[in-house]
């Protein structure tokens, strides 16, 4: 019998570590299952994904098809109605099923570092890993959510999903966050690796807040080595976490269902990134 495949789209996908992280809970696991790093461009996702045969189980989704996936979904997750985007796609006789972990791994992560509630929040970025951001502050029982971006249209979309959750959302120009007065219990920064972004934090506003920057290569970014505040996560914790969901969906279906061996399946995936 075939192993079962799996691979993660996005473009670029070169510098994705994701691969290293599937193969190591599959190898403690004791499956033998490929998972393959494929460079997809847009226009060519849903010619991809609807041509796999029945020896693909399913697929994990990065920059820039997160959105781009929700049309050819048959059943969506509460998360992925919640973000409006899906990262990982599970193949089904149903149809494709879209799951979000990137939520997952936000929250549990900040949870992690002892961050199991939050009042307000600041998140940098205004894309579909923005939208998992606030819906996992809102989760961790933020208010306040400030979004900071360059252009206030980057973050259109993020009003209706806070209105949703119930928080109260104010969107700034990246230029303008000295402007913040309000102690911040969180920073979340969304922003692409390698962005080029000055970002210009008022001392006292963040003298008690968890930076969570979900880039991770390279690391650390310009954020992460001048902060100020009181601790750091990096990208490669989120990472690691949201691939632990990933690979309890491709095996049971549910991101909520842990599984046989789950400490050490998660213990082997930090060890194979160096954490």
């Amino acid at each position: 019998m075939a192993p079962e495949r799996l691979a993660v789209l996005g473009s670029p996908i070169a510098h994705s570590l994701s691969p290293v992280l599937h193969r190591a809970a599959y190898g403690v696991l004791g499956l033998d299952w490929t998972y393959e790093a494929i460079d997809m461009p847009r226009d060519q996702l849903a010619a991809f994904v609807t041509s796999r045969d029945e020896s693909w189980r399913g697929l994990s989704l990065t920059m820039p098809l997160k959105v781009e996936i929700l049309p050819l979904l048959s059943e969506l997750s509460e998360l992925t109605r919640e973000t409006g985007s899906a990262n990982t796609v599970l193949y089904g006789q149903a149809g494709l099923r879209g799951f979000n972990t990137d939520v997952y791994g936000l929250e549990n992560g900040l949870t992690r570092h002892g961050r199991t509630s939050l009042g307000s929040v600041l998140i940098l970025g205004g894309g579909a890993t923005a939208a998992s951001a606030l819906v996992a502050a809102a989760r961790l029982g933020a208010h306040t959510v400030f979004v900071g971006v360059r252009s206030p249209e980057r973050a259109s979309g993020l009003g209706a999903i806070a209105a949703a959750q119930g928080v109260a959302i104010q969107v700034r120009k990246l230029a303008h966050l000295l402007e913040i007065d309000e102690r911040l219990d969180a920073v979340i920064s969304t922003l692409p690796n390698g962005a080029a972004v000055e970002v210009a934090l008022d001392p006292d506003t963040i003298s008690g807040a968890t930076l969570f920057d979900v880039a991770y290569s390279p690391w650390p970014t310009p954020l992460a080595a001048s902060w100020t505040g009181e601790d750091v996560i990096g990208g490669l914790e989120m990472l690691v976490l949201q691939a632990l969901a990933q690979v309890r969906i491709f095996v049971h279906g549910d991101p909520d269902v842990r599984l046989l061996r789950d400490d050490e399946v998660l213990g082997a995936m930090f060890a194979a990134v160096g954490l």
